[in-house]
């Protein structure tokens, strides 16, 4: 008995190694940092190299140096206006994107599995996610006034057909096999989706999730360039910087709406991403 048992320990064992491959020496963390932040930092050099060049040959002229650049981003930060507008224009695309989750998720869920519904809507929801939210934005104002409803309504409508789209995708990609254990299991309805559907679809549902962040915060600029709602902005940052004529001051407000974009990719959504894919065997460093 003890010698059976051997044997099909050494052949689990056996069957493991093939699927998982030749097993690699772990990498030091100090190798994997090195790997991973070196090529953005050259990059960062080539192109501050590049926007040297470009403002010694003064051509365009007006184009500020990066010294100057620097100078009206420490003067923005000592007057706080920074902080203040990455505080607020992160509440409010948060929130927004919250809210859009919220709403797109089941209605994702909902057109992917009632078919007559997903052949009514899902051209619908297909060019609302082509429409610049921009356009949005005059409707918003007639409708809302000059107040953070504004904004979260421009959110809503640049963020929610992504999420539902996203949502499909992830759910039509989840085998059949899925599907079939869980009615076996007497799973259905509300049950089906929340224990099987959208832990299956979770990979593709979290790139729709991804671009619906996206959708969200670009929606969200669009609508503080044309619409004050009474709190400073980066997008209100940058349309003050432009009233007063200040090239410097426009940079600094793109910088910062960049920098926010990937810190909140590489803190938030990056790290999901690979947990969810790790766990799947989809991803072995």
């Amino acid at each position: 008995m003890t010698e059976v048992v051997d044997t099909n320990r050494d052949l689990e064992a056996g069957l493991d190694a093939l699927e998982l491959g030749p097993q690699e020496a772990r990498t030091p963390w100090w190798q994997r940092a090195l790997s991973s932040g070196l090529p953005p930092v050259v990059a960062l050099l080539v192109l501050y190299a590049i926007w040297q060049l470009v403002v010694s040959t003064q051509h365009p002229n007006n184009l500020p140096s990066p010294a100057a650049v620097g100078n009206e981003l420490q003067d923005q930060w000592n007057k706080g206006r920074i902080q203040e507008a990455v505080r607020n224009s992160l509440v409010h695309g948060v929130f927004g994107f919250l809210i859009s989750a919220a709403v797109g998720t089941p209605l994702g869920v909902l057109l992917a599995r009632v078919l007559i519904l997903r052949r009514a809507l899902r051209p619908l929801i297909t060019g609302l996610q082509s429409l610049p939210s921009v356009v949005w934005v005059p409707a918003s104002i007639l409708w809302f006034g000059l107040s953070a409803k504004t904004l979260f309504f421009v959110v809503l409508m640049g963020a929610i057909p992504s999420i539902v789209n996203g949502t499909i995708s992830g759910i039509d990609q989840v085998p059949p096999l899925y599907l079939r254990v869980g009615h076996v299991l007497g799973a259905r309805g509300l049950t089906l989706a929340r224990h099987v559907l959208l832990p299956a679809a979770l990979p593709g549902y979290l790139s729709g999730l991804k671009q619906g962040w996206a959708f969200s915060w670009r929606s969200l600029m669009a609508a503080e360039l044309i619409a004050s709602s009474g709190s400073l902005g980066l997008g209100q940052l940058i349309e003050d910087a432009r009233n007063l004529s200040s090239f410097e001051g426009v940079i600094v407000g793109i910088f910062a709406i960049l920098v926010v974009g990937i810190a909140v990719d590489l803190l938030f959504f990056a790290p999901l991403e690979r947990t969810v894919l790790r766990r799947r065997g989809l991803l072995t460093h």
